[in-house]
């Protein structure tokens, strides 16, 4: 079992940046991938960035490609996304992830252990 925590949400204006954490525990030597996923109300869970824990490649959705930067502590088993130039659509709870093995990393059912969530408000 792997442990999901995230921190660092919170109300923003438009423009501004904030830092999303992760802290993951438990049986983390099998994690092949974390990510960073967020749902606005009524909307479907959808992909932000990932990254490979070992060999550290990336990935972003088109929305956020360099706007947002996903990076990780191996040895601190923290995953962080630093998000600049929010826009109020960025508007969500975001999610942190985690998945064992495989090959994708953008979608839902590709994670195995999923953080609570917290929320980010960006306002206009």
């Amino acid at each position: 079992q792997v442990q999901l925590v995230e921190s660092g949400g919170g109300l923003v204006q438009a423009g501004g940046s904030l830092r999303l954490s992760c802290a993951a525990s438990g049986r983390t030597f099998n994690m092949y991938a974390l990510g960073w996923f967020r749902q606005a109300p009524g909307k479907e869970r959808e992909f932000v960035a990932a990254i490979r824990w070992i060999a550290g490649r990336t990935y972003y959705a088109d929305s956020v490609k360099g706007r947002f930067t996903i990076s990780r502590d191996n040895a601190l088993n923290t995953l962080h996304l630093q998000m600049n130039s929010l826009k109020p659509e960025d508007t969500a709870v975001y999610y942190c992830a985690a998945k064992r093995g495989g090959v994708g990393v953008t979608s839902t059912g590709e994670y195995d252990y999923w953080g609570q969530g917290t929320q980010v408000t960006v306002s206009s």
